[in-house]
């Protein structure tokens, strides 16, 4: 299997608070990986260092290393703005901008340099059909994004993702906001888009996990405990301390 990341001793420090513990691991390409731990325990801070957002806060120190194919991602004159296209980002709460759906989506195009009407129009069918929301939203795509439902709003910002063509996808809890039926269409979603992107998605929900990644990492305390198959996490982890929160003893 091959890997689209690769983590050696990663190291993250606010101040003097050491947040990641030596996290090695690896992340295969075109599947689906998920972060589980219990609050505070470094899995969104950790999948922050995949794309450098960390790099936004004061204070925080970075040792280790973070290979995007075989690229060390933080190695001076690093262009972030090309890596974070690479690696694009959806968060928690849905951040759709104050502007029509179609604009929503030819933003980062245009910021990139595509200026091609005809072009632009074919990208932002492919983008929603990609987000599996062209259906819903194709006779309305100059209308305000905001006038989208929670669900709507959050594939809306994955199709603002995949329009500037990244190579892997991170979504921090990006289900966490929404009612069940729009989580499942995102869940549904992820199958889909891992036969062309790497998915990484930090979670609090156990059964999302289970549903719908790959491989599972469990975090505690800023360590990673153990990453394998999702189904070897969830039936047989080999440590005592991944058993207890997955069995519901603490978390």
């Amino acid at each position: 299997m091959e890997n689209a990341i690769a983590i050696k001793n990663l190291c993250l420090y606010y101040g003097e608070h050491q947040a990641l513990k030596n996290i090695n691991m690896e992340i295969p390409k075109n599947r689906v990986t998920a972060f589980i731990g219990p609050s505070g325990c470094g899995k969104s801070t950790f999948l922050r260092t995949l794309n450098r957002m960390n790099d936004l806060i004061e204070s925080v120190r970075i040792t280790g290393n973070v290979s995007v194919d075989g690229q060390d991602i933080y190695k001076p004159k690093t262009d972030v703005v090309d890596l974070r296209k690479k690696v694009g980002m959806v968060f928690q709460r849905p951040n759709p901008f104050q502007m029509s759906i179609y604009d929503n989506i030819v933003y980062g195009p245009k910021i990139h340099g595509q200026t091609n009407k005809k072009l632009l129009d074919e990208l932002v069918e492919k983008s929603l059909q990609g987000a599996a929301l062209w259906n819903e939203v194709k006779d309305r795509l100059h209308s305000s994004a905001m006038g989208l439902s929670g669900g709507q709003q959050q594939r809306l910002c994955i199709a603002r993702l995949l329009a500037v063509e990244p190579e892997i996808l991170l979504m921090d809890e990006p289900c966490s906001a929404l009612d069940p039926i729009s989580t499942m269409k995102i869940e549904e979603l992820l199958g889909e888009l891992k036969e062309r992107y790497t998915i990484v998605i930090v979670t609090h929900n156990m059964q999302q996990a289970a549903r719908a990644a790959d491989m599972t990492a469990f975090f505690l305390m800023g360590e990673m405990v153990e990453c394998n198959a999702t189904k070897i996490i969830f039936t047989n982890p080999r440590d005592k301390r991944t058993e207890d929160y997955i069995t519901g003893r603490f978390g």
